[in-house]
Parts: structure tokens; C-alpha cells; sequence
């Protein structure tokens, strides 16, 4: 009797620059993607900072890997979890790979994973090096992540709870996401506006004021639209998705519908269906300043 096969997943952590209380977000989103039948997390066990793993590891049946540091001030951790990466790439060879760090020097290593044909979704905090972050198929931010903590284990579920959220929220509170997504774009320092801080919506007027992130999205509808300028926003996002990391929810938006929508830059066609189309304002000759 044939079976649906899911991808398997190989989740390693870097719990030096993770923190243990986003392994339950970091689980329930990575599983909508496949198995994760290898669950491995790297760091130095012996040292005080990492004794709230504990109760996680065990709890999420994750595997401790001890690794000591060799020099003082610098932990090996990198080097363990780019080696065991590389040993289940050709021994195993899951179908995908979960890589939790902030920490740039995995960049090489995820540019071999995607090479090798094996997707990388990676999870980091705000401040992850940019470089990093489009080496990935798909990154998450632990911000954005904060979001999705509700105990909604369907995708399709949480995204209707954010929408539902989201149209409960009142004026005051989108002020105070101004003031922090301001503070964050100032400390990404990556050209596109780093992600809303958790909770928080980057609202409109700072998402136009994104300049590179408007250049995309406007280029990637350019690059699937019809005779006619629309475009289906699933043709979009594969696009995108094709070019570098990008995930709406960074932004504080349950799809990219949604945040193509806050831009106000886009005209949209039949949403709420699998057929929706955007179309770039200014070629319906109602463009915005940007």
C-alpha cells in the first residue's frame, strides 16, 4: 500500500548562539517541512550558560554533542557542527538540514548543503549577518518565531490567528511598532530593513520607505507578470525564494499577500484564493513614491 514519504531533516544547533527557550517554535516550524529524524545540539555542556538546555534536550528527545573549547575566549562549536553536517551529507543524506546559529561562519558551509541539492532552513536572531541569511533557502528569525508560539500547530492555522490578530490591533500599538522596527532597521545595517521585533508589525510607511525591499518585490512581479503587468503572488514568491532567503513573517506578516499588500505599492486580484495576483501600481499609472 504506498505511503506518503516526508522529507527527512537533519536539525543541528548551536546552542552557544541560541537560546534554549526557541526549541519548541524552532520544532513546530520546522516540522511542517519534513521529519526530523536527526536532532543534534553542539556546545560546551560543562559551562553555566548552557545549563538551561537541559530540560530541553530531554524534553525534545535533541541530542547533546560535548564539544570543549580548545583556546580560551573561542569555543570549537562551529567546527563540530560543519564537520558532523558534512558526515550526514554523504552518509545519511537527509533531504534538508536545520541550522540554528546567528553565527556567519556557517555561510560557507550552507552554500555546500544547497549545492549538494539538500534544502537549509536556517533560524537565527536579528543581528544574523545578511550574508548568512540568503545562503539559506528559507530563514526564520527567533523574533518572528515569538510570534508562532501560541500552540497552533498548523501552518495554515497560525497564519489565521496572526490575520485575525493582526485586524484586532489598534493605532497606538502600531506607533509603538514604529519606534522598534525603527531601532532595528538602524542595527541590521543590511540593506534590506531587518525584521520586526517580536510581536510587532513593520507598518506601511516603513515598509516603503524600504527602498531594496520594494526594489525586489517590484522586480520579482516585473519577472512573472503577464501581458497585462499581473503576476500570481505564488510565481512571486518562488521567484524570490530562488534569488535569496526572504519569509514574510520576518516583517510581522502571515504571507507575502499580506506584506505585498502593507507596501501599498501593489494592486491585488482575487485574494483570499489559491489564485491571487498582484500588479505593480505604477503600471496601472497609480503609482506611489518610491
Amino acid at each position: 500500500m504506498p505511503t506518503d514519504i516526508q522529507p527527512r531533516i537533519a536539525l543541528l544547533i548551536d546552542a552557544d548562539n541560541a537560546p534554549a527557550e526557541m526549541i519548541d517554535e524552532i520544532l513546530t516550524e520546522l516540522s511542517t517541512f519534513g521529519l526530523i529524524n536527526i536532532r543534534r545540539a553542539y556546545g560546551n555542556w560543562t559551562k553555566p550558560g548552557l545549563h538551561g538546555w537541559q530540560s530541553k534536550l530531554l524534553e525534545n528527545a535533541v541530542r547533546p554533542m560535548q564539544q570543549f573549547d580548545y583556546s580560551k575566549g573561542k569555543n570549537a562549536t562551529d567546527m563540530a557542527m560543519t564537520v558532523d553536517a558534512m558526515e550526514l551529507l554523504y552518509t545519511e543524506k537527509p533531504d534538508a538540514f536545520g541550522i540554528v546559529s546567528s553565527d556567519a561562519d556557517f555561510t560557507p558551509l550552507v552554500m555546500h548543503l544547497r549545492a549538494k541539492g539538500a534544502a537549509v532552513y536556517g533560524f537565527g536572531a536579528a543581528q544574523t549577518p545578511r550574508a548568512f541569511v540568503n545562503a539559506c533557502s528559507r530563514f526564520l528569525y527567533f523574533e518572528a518565531l515569538l510570534e508562532l508560539g501560541d500552540g497552533i500547530t498548523s501552518r495554515s492555522d497560525r497564519r489565521e490567528s496572526q490575520e485575525a490578530d493582526a485586524a484586532a490591533r489598534q493605532p497606538a500599538e502600531q506607533a509603538a511598532q514604529a519606534q522598534s522596527t525603527s531601532n532595528a532597521k538602524a542595527a541590521g545595517g543590511t540593506g534590506m530593513a531587518a525584521p520586526a521585533c517580536a510581536n510587532l508589525r513593520v507598518p506601511s510607511h516603513l515598509l516603503r520607505e524600504d527602498r531594496p525591499l520594494i526594489a525586489m518585490l517590484r522586480d520579482a512581479v516585473k519577472a512573472m507578470q503577464d501581458e497585462t503587468g499581473w503576476a500570481r503572488v505564488s510565481a512571486v514568491g518562488t521567484h524570490i525564494g530562488n534569488k535569496l532567503s526572504f519569509d514574510a513573517r520576518n516583517y510581522g506578516y502571515a504571507s507575502l499577500t499580506k506584506l505585498m499588500a502593507a507596501t501599498q505599492a501593489f494592486e491585488l486580484r482575487d485574494e483570499g484564493t489559491a489564485r491571487v495576483a498582484v500588479r505593480d501600481k505604477r503600471a496601472a499609472g497609480d503609482g506611489v513614491a518610491n
